[in-house]
């Protein structure tokens, strides 16, 4: 008989977990709530750079058992569910107390909802009705079978509700105390503890007397630590940068919180003091990793500097911040070197009369000279000789492509900045300057180095550039500035062999100023920002001899560039450098008719 009873017993017990299995995977838990969180965006070091809001704007931060204090910790299971890691998720005897109370007062006193039915609740909100109660039981028992203890406090940690928009112990601390969850103090842990019970009647910000009142009760000794009496903003630095990039919980990027703060600082400042409508952005990266560590496009929330806009991505003319990279071609193609003389008087190249910026002429100079001057008419003729196809592929082949008007092909208004690029391409094109290598800048770690590009030519440029600040600034950094046509866009980039900075002042939306220069307006803000930035551990390289630059006599093949891509069916220019008179073009093998 006992043994009967035994395998009969051993046989319900068996069909009960077979229909509670049947039962989970027929309806398992909706986690959608608690999977949509925000992001957090991480600086380089791991510190905490930015915060996004869930979908819907609801800040609701991921949280787990070790993102919280133990103060808050034992605070909560004492306070709300004292046999929260004994029960299977259904507490009877709060049950049966609540029970009790009901019958006696005639009305609901205590629900006996435990940790796990109210995780329940989070998940899936319901009308307070009996119906209810019993699904969130059920659902308790379901989520303590497939996630644990840990699990299910997680799951509370996340969609406590804490007022408005915040939800999460995590969010919670945040904009209350302006702190981690981590980092809560018995006084703080009380209030986060005591808000979730009525998050709207008991919100700090409004009702500060109730807040209290509770928060004593949960606490008996909180006194002293005052409850808030507003919201403390979640931080957004680097805003219109972060927010396109976020992805997941988490999302790492290069750039380095202090330096971020410091710059937006520095714009900010400088804002202050430019007329209406007119902005700043500023962007410094490592030029041998090509990570950018910090960028400031405006102020966030100033709309009317268009403060919502990432503005180094925005696509500006870079005036004559793009000669030294025809410099830089010239001198690799053997065209000129530093001290080729250039001449620097009134031209016409066929329609196009180009002009110096004071309209005055130097006549001979060095292109060194005329390189550090930003003259116009030696730019021109060297991109003249070099070709404007040539020079527009190279820059792509850099990783900064000219955006041109629809149909047009490059020409020679290339050389004073008659095209389209963005600070950061602008930015990627002067770290190659610093430090050998070509490739776009980047904000996520991890991402392949550039490949490298050849060294002299570019160390001949750097070496011309590096010259004093006019208004004074750290020693051993080299500049150039760039102004567009009307003053639309003042420029100025600076580097050393470790940094590259980029300073851009003007209207976002394109309109003239009058006057404005990036020796002006650019430049102080390169020379502020360098200030801010430890010294490179070696200088600038010094003048290098000429032989790297001589040696580019050699027979190569100047156009079409390599790997290029030609379409259509009409005549294409073949040109070549160096080697001895006459040359044979080879296509496939054969002669090319001359």
């Amino acid at each position: 008989m006992i043994h009967r009873l035994a395998l009969g017993a051993a046989a319900g017990a068996a069909m009960l977990c077979a229909t509670a299995w049947v039962l989970d995977r027929a309806c398992p838990p909706d986690l959608s709530r608690v999977q949509a969180v925000g992001t957090e965006v991480l600086d380089r070091q791991g510190r905490l750079l930015a915060v996004l809001p869930a979908p819907g704007g609801v800040w609701r931060l991921r949280t787990g058992v070790e993102d919280v204090s133990r103060p808050f910790l034992d605070l909560l299971t004492s306070t709300e569910d004292r046999r929260f890691w004994s029960h299977p998720g259904v507490d009877p005897f709060a049950l049966a107390r609540a029970a009790g109370q009901w019958v006696r007062a005639g009305r609901v006193v205590s629900g006996g909802s435990t940790l796990s039915m109210q995780a329940a609740r989070l998940l899936e909100p319901r009308p307070r009705t009996l119906r209810s109660k019993l699904i969130e039981m059920a659902r308790a028992v379901q989520l303590e079978w497939r996630y644990g203890k840990p699990g299910v406090l997680g799951i509370w940690l996340t969609l406590a509700p804490y007022g408005g928009n915040l939800e999460g112990v995590r969010a919670g601390a945040r904009a209350w105390f302006g702190t981690s969850a981590a980092a809560l103090d018995p006084a703080q842990a009380a209030l986060l503890v005591a808000l979730p019970r009525r998050p709207e009647g008991l919100r700090p910000d409004r009702h500060p007397a109730r807040a209290e009142a509770l928060r004593d009760r949960v606490l008996a000794e909180a006194e002293g630590v005052p409850v808030p009496a507003h919201r403390t903003a979640f931080p957004r630095h680097a805003a219109q940068a972060v927010t396109g990039l976020a992805s997941g919980p988490v999302t790492r990027t290069t750039l380095d919180l202090p330096l971020q703060a410091a710059l937006e600082r520095v714009a900010s400042e400088r804002l202050d003091t430019l007329p209406e409508r007119v902005s700043v952005a500023l962007l410094v990266a490592d030029a041998g990793a090509r990570e950018i560590r910090a960028l400031v496009s405006g102020r966030w929330g100033d709309e009317a500097r268009s403060g919502a806009l990432d503005l180094t991505r925005a696509v500006r003319s870079p005036g004559s911040a793009l000669k030294p990279f025809l410099y830089a071609l010239a001198f690799q193609d053997g065209i000129a070197r530093p001290d080729t003389p250039l001449l620097d008087l009134p031209r016409h190249f066929g329609s196009y009369a180009p002009e110096n910026y004071l309209r005055g002429h130097a006549g001979q100079v060095s292109a060194a000279e005329a390189l550090r001057r930003s003259l116009n008419l030696p730019a021109v003729a060297l991109l003249n000789q070099a070709g404007p196809l040539r020079f527009a592929e190279a820059l792509r082949l850099a990783g900064a492509k000219p955006r041109l008007p629809a149909g047009a092909d490059p020409a020679l208004p290339l050389a004073l900045g008659g095209a389209g690029l963005t600070m950061r391409e602008m930015a990627a094109l002067y770290a190659g300057l610093a430090s050998p290598g070509a490739g776009p800048l980047t904000l996520l770690p991890g991402l392949p180095r550039p490949r490298t590009a050849q060294p002299e030519a570019m160390a001949l440029v750097a070496n011309i550039l590096t010259q004093p600040f006019p208004g004074g600034g750290p020693s051993g950094v080299a500049w150039k500035t760039g102004t567009s046509w009307g003053g639309r866009d003042a420029w100025a980039f600076g580097f050393d062999t470790r940094h590259v900075v980029a300073a851009w002042v003007g209207r976002p939306d394109g309109t003239p100023m009058p006057g404005a220069t990036g020796h002006g307006l650019a430049l102080p803000l390169v020379a502020q920002v360098f200030g801010l930035l430890p010294a490179a551990p070696r200088p600038i390289p010094q003048p290098i001899t000429m032989a790297t630059v001589q040696a580019a006599s050699s027979l190569r093949l100047l156009f079409p560039p390599p790997d290029a891509v030609l379409s259509g069916d009409g005549l294409v220019t073949l040109r070549a450098m160096g080697g001895r008179r006459p040359l044979t073009f080879l296509v496939d093998g054969a002669p090319v008719p001359m």
